[in-house]
């Protein structure tokens, strides 16, 4: 049996797991359940009716968090060579296409989001199974295949993000920092549970947000009444 802090503990006793949460109620109670020294994320789980084995009902989408999500998020450009410099003026840590393949290909991988110019994504067959395994891999779908890099990266930097369902039809974000004002939290976690009730896949039927919780980075989970989110949306 799992043994908890008593940090945690503590923090657990704070929530009735008994009872779904507003999202005012939720955003306070995230403040008071962080069990962290550090600035804890602020992360947000949805439990979506979808099957996930269908390729029309997989979810995934991105969306600019108004308020960022307080994470340094570190960009890389795979762009030709007269798009370099726009795409590190625009906060790509590094740009290039031959020599920052090679130097992924032999093991550098300190970074978060990669994002390329179509023109260049024949080129990246090289380094394709070590980015795919570490979903790093630049796709339109994530909107991390553009022509305008630079306006990408910038939204990046700022706080876009994107979601996608795992194979159990779940989706997991970060939607801020403890340290937020609540104000800016209910922002930014209403503004994710829009973009996901948005991208419901024609092809789901039946209940489509079974559940949502929030937490903090090592805190309790604190269950969210889908219905009076949903209707205050």
């Amino acid at each position: 049996m799992k043994k908890f802090s008593k940090k945690y503990q503590k923090a657990a006793e704070l929530v009735d797991k008994n009872t779904q949460y507003d999202v005012n109620q939720a955003v306070e109670l995230l403040k008071k359940t962080s069990t962290t020294k550090f600035d804890s994320s602020c992360e947000v789980h949805f439990n979506l009716g979808v099957d996930v084995k269908q390729a029309d009902q997989i979810v995934r989408s991105t969306l600019s968090l108004p308020h960022g999500t307080g994470k340094e998020v570190r960009v890389i450009a795979f762009v030709p060579e007269n798009k370099e410099k726009e795409a590190k003026e625009a906060g790509a840590v590094k740009a290039g296409l031959d020599e920052l393949i090679e130097e992924i290909s032999k093991g550098w991988l300190e970074f978060d989001i990669a994002v390329a110019t179509p023109d260049v994504m024949k080129n990246l067959g090289k380094i394709a199974k070590t980015l795919g395994t570490k979903g790093l891999m630049p796709n339109p779908k994530a909107g991390t295949v553009t022509p305008d890099i630079a306006k990408t990266v910038e939204e990046l930097k700022k706080g876009r993000i994107e979601f996608r369902t795992d194979k159990l039809g779940q989706i997991h974000n970060i939607f801020g920092k403890v340290s937020f004002d609540e104000a800016k939290l209910k922002e930014n976690l209403l503004s994710l549970i829009k973009a996901v009730v948005d991208a419901k896949p024609a092809a789901s039927k039946g209940t489509y947000v079974k559940s949502i919780s929030v937490a903090t980075s090592m805190g309790p989970g604190i269950n969210l009444d889908v219905s009076k989110v949903l209707a205050d949306l």
